[in-house]
């Protein structure tokens, strides 16, 4: 026996599905003691798979994989039954995920490789098939194919039987070669001068797994480039046979896929980079390989931009987030653009943030691409970032810890507003239920100096923004009244000039959140009870016909008057007198009940 596998198959343990009487009826007659109709039987179980996964998964479960196995394996079972027995299991490969891992998990595979020792070529074909099926399934080990030292050297010797073993045998090999281990054992065993001849076949299927066999073979592996560089095809350079294949008559796919061959060749020291023969035709198709990413990295930001399922679809793609990570590295301007533009679009989903974005540290090369980018990567990159500093990010902490602060403090700086905008943004990400060490290096790298000069700043976004950071610089009493005490003179006059100047409703109200929270601190609240200035300015928009600027004043009353905390019988007994106490009566009457709630909460505070 050629192959040593162990061939014995048990029962499989599956999840329970609904399982039809029709379906049990295929399976009950692989075991009809007809030779003739247990044929008959596989056939039809053959027209009731096709398309029809909930079928193939009933089947499964019900065992049909283990006698269909049995049969296959069986010499007193006729070539026929035992090629239609592996159509149907490649049928049943073709279903979901689940059903490979059950099909593996009976060992299909070493059955199946024990068939290729069969001398029929139709049986081989279909045993081929089913193993291609298989093999290009991520669930599947690809291992298994190396388990026996026996089976790479038979399955090379099938390659000259027909187009089609060629294709199925070279696709599985492109598939299971991942490591240089598995690029050593194939070459040991002839793949490149078995793969060659069919770089020249009439078959475009047999051309294309071919040149897949030589990119995974070639990459990153000295010892492939510097001997497929001697290699001829039809008394043609490999090499030259590659370069065809790169002109903009063929397929895209077998353009990039032979451009892959000569990069790696080139990488490897095979091909000179200034080889007269590939340099024009390289930089050439280099440049269109470059708008083919640039257009997919587009398209998949577009796509995922709105659209949670999308992203998370995106993202499980094999090998798509190092696909995104890398197009940040690439030489093309255009192709990091667009490659932090899907990172962008990507980066709007918390699922994603803490999943994809942990696993693939893509704070890492995004950090590496702020250092030195032009404004329009600068502006997509730095928008990205802010998301990764969102509290639930846990991309967040190894961020701080990487010196970011005073490059998101650079940005506040820069001429674009964007930019400032987003370098603010991130910031105010960052200060939010941060602790007071974070909260007080980020006071320091930006200066209080550029902090007031962003709270004048023309933009209204670039002021939203500031006004946001302040407020979660100013939460948790310790840190307001730590910072009040060092900046309380510069933020009470740029509270002050805000609330008297022309500013819509939100920038209003972001202020007067602020100045809640400053009157939420234990000492800094008499930075707003010795100010009668501001008092009135209070007081003023508690009667303001916005009901948010209402909601957000009276919060500010709400915390000077709390009867739990010192001095606070002083603080109400002055508000009374300014006639606060009246304001706030009225307002207990308001339509609106969150304001009336609020006013009713600060009226008790008095009656306690």
């Amino acid at each position: 026996m050629l192959f040593n596998f162990v061939t014995n198959v048990s029962a499989m343990s599956v999840p329970t599905q609904e399982v039809t009487a029709t379906s049990r009826h295929y399976v009950d007659r692989l075991f009809d003691p007809d030779p003739q109709k247990v044929l008959q039987g596989v056939i039809d179980m053959k027209n009731a798979v096709i398309g029809n996964n909930k079928q193939k998964a009933n089947l499964i479960v019900l065992g049909a994989v283990p006698r269909l196995l049995y049969l296959l394996q069986q010499s007193s079972s006729s070539l026929e039954l035992r090629t239609e027995c592996a159509v149907v299991l490649g049928s049943l490969a073709m279903g979901t995920e689940n059903n490979i891992k059950s099909l593996v998990d009976c060992h299909i595979i070493p059955a199946l490789l024990q068939g290729l020792l069969c001398p029929d070529l139709i049986f081989i074909e279909a045993c081929l098939r089913c193993l291609r099926t298989v093999f290009v399934s991520p669930v599947t080990p690809v291992q298994l194919l190396y388990t026996d030292p026996t089976v790479i050297p038979h399955l090379m010797s099938l390659l000259s039987r027909s187009q089609r073993t060629q294709e199925y045998i070279t696709q599985i090999f492109s598939h299971c070669c991942k490591t240089p281990e598995h690029q050593t054992v194939l070459f040991n065993h002839g793949a490149i001068q078995n793969i060659a001849p069919l770089l020249t076949s009439p078959s475009y299927k047999v051309r294309m797994q071919a040149l897949k066999c030589f990119s995974v073979l070639a990459y990153e592996n000295t010892q492939v480039s510097m001997t497929l560089v001697n290699v001829l095809v039809d008394g043609e350079l490999l090499s030259q046979v590659f370069v065809r294949m790169m002109q903009r008559d063929q397929p895209i796919e077998m353009q990039l896929t032979a451009a892959k061959c000569l990069t790696y060749m080139c990488r490897a020291g095979a091909i000179r980079t200034d080889d007269s023969c590939i340099v024009l035709k390289l930089d050439h198709d280099l440049k269109h390989a470059h708008e083919l990413r640039q257009a997919a990295f587009k398209l998949y930001a577009s796509l995922g931009s709105n659209d949670e399922d999308i992203r998370k679809k995106i993202t499980e793609t094999e090998n798509m987030m190092d696909r995104i990570v890398s197009g940040l590295s690439e030489s093309s301007i255009k192709v990091r653009l667009a490659a932090v533009r899907c990172l962008h679009s990507l980066s709007r989903s918390v699922q994603q943030l803490r999943t994809s974005f942990h696993d693939h540290a893509v704070w890492k090369p995004l950090m590496k691409l702020l250092q030195n980018a032009p404004d329009e990567v600068l502006v997509m990159a730095s928008s990205t970032l802010c998301n990764l500093l969102l509290e639930f990010s846990p991309s967040k902490e190894p961020i701080l810890e990487s010196g970011v602060i005073e490059l998101l403090c650079s940005l506040t700086q820069s001429d674009s507003p964007a930019l400032r905008v987003n370098g603010i943004w991130a910031l105010m990400n960052m200060a939010f239920q941060a602790d007071q060490k974070v909260k007080v290096e980020i006071v320091r790298c930006l200066g209080t100096e550029q902090l007031f000069r962003l709270l004048s700043d023309p933009d209204t976004n670039v002021l939203m923004k500031t006004l946001g950071l302040l407020r979660n610089l100013l939460s948790t009493r310790p840190h307001i009244d730590q910072i009040m005490s060092s900046h309380g003179k510069q933020i009470m006059q740029a509270v002050t000039l805000i609330l008297e100047a022309e500013h819509n409703i939100e920038v209003k109200e972001q202020t007067l959140c602020i100045l809640a929270n400053i009157a939420d601190g234990n000492t800094a609240k008499e930075l707003i009870m010795t100010n009668d200035d501001m008092l009135h300015k209070i007081k003023y928009y508690m009667g303001h016909s916005n009901v948010k600027l209402q909601l957000a004043a009276t919060f500010c009353v709400s915390n000077l008057i709390w009867n739990e905390e010192d001095g606070s019988q002083e603080r109400q007994d002055k508000l009374r007198e300014m006639g606060f106490v009246d304001i706030l009566h009225k307002l207990t009457q308001a339509s609106d009940s969150t304001l009336s709630d609020r006013a009713k909460t600060a009226m008790q505070q008095y009656l306690a």
